[in-house]
């Protein structure tokens, strides 16, 4: 079997006739189940003196906070539990594609006469349509807390017609917001993909020793991906929610 590269998701399966489940999508679900059973465990768990696990857990929870404070101070306990999820969820999610048996156990089906093999799991990170969903995600969070922050006072920015240059300066802003959706989607696509493809070109050239390395590197880039969409978004919530005067 030759190398195998698929820039979009395959279906592996249909629910009804309107839900195709592809391998990324399995792949989020099964995350999903990992991430709330995690919680739903230590939480049950918690106790004066930590064993390993909530040992572990406590000191991540903390690290994050900390490093979110410095950005959004006082306002870090308000955000926190989005900006976790999410920065938990997405590590997770990079680093999953990363395991054996992810990309290379999979179905085989005759499409056209010819064999097709088709992965049972890929990283929901290495497919845009996941990406795409949590940068529309992000957006609508960042919004609504600007909104519950300053109330319709938050839309002058975008919408301020009491000077030609404000009008201006607000279309920028607009223009400025909307493209973020396109830079979170594209940024962690684009380097959680870009990973897979080099593992799976390495592994299959020189398939024993030559990986590791590269293996380590992803695993770093996995992490700063993560950290990034989590930092920015606390940039984003942090300016969001912080009151213009002009």
């Amino acid at each position: 079997m030759g190398i195998h590269i698929s820039l979009s998701a395959e279906t592996i399966t249909q629910i009804g006739t309107f839900l195709p489940v592809t391998n990324s999508l399995l792949t989020t679900w099964l995350v999903m189940v990992v991430l709330t059973s995690l919680a739903l465990i230590v939480r049950s768990k918690i106790i004066a003196i930590p064993g390993v696990l909530q040992s572990i857990f406590e000191i991540a929870v903390e690290g994050l906070f900390t490093l979110f404070e410095s950005v959004l101070g006082e306002k870090t306990r308000r955000f926190y539990p989005f900006l976790a999820t999410l920065f938990f969820f997405i590590i997770l999610m990079n680093w999953v594609g990363l395991l054996p048996g992810v990309g290379t156990i999979g179905l085989e089906k005759i499409t056209h006469g010819e064999v097709e093999f088709i992965p049972l799991f890929r990283a929901g990170t290495a497919d845009l349509n996941t990406t795409l969903a949590l940068a529309l995600i992000t957006f609508v969070y960042i919004e609504y807390a600007g909104i519950s922050a300053l109330g319709l006072s938050y839309l002058k920015k975008f919408f301020n017609f009491s000077n030609p240059i404000y009008f201006f300066v607000g279309i920028l802003e607009l223009i400025s917001e909307l493209s973020r959706i396109v830079s979170y989607s594209f940024r962690l696509f684009g380097n959680v993909f870009a990973g897979e493809v080099l593992l799976t070109v390495i592994a299959f050239f020189v398939p024993l020793l030559a990986p590791l390395p590269f293996l380590g590197l992803e695993l770093f880039v996995g992490f700063i991906q993560a950290m990034v969409f989590a930092m920015l978004t606390a940039v984003f919530l942090s300016l969001a929610t912080v009151k213009e005067s002009h």
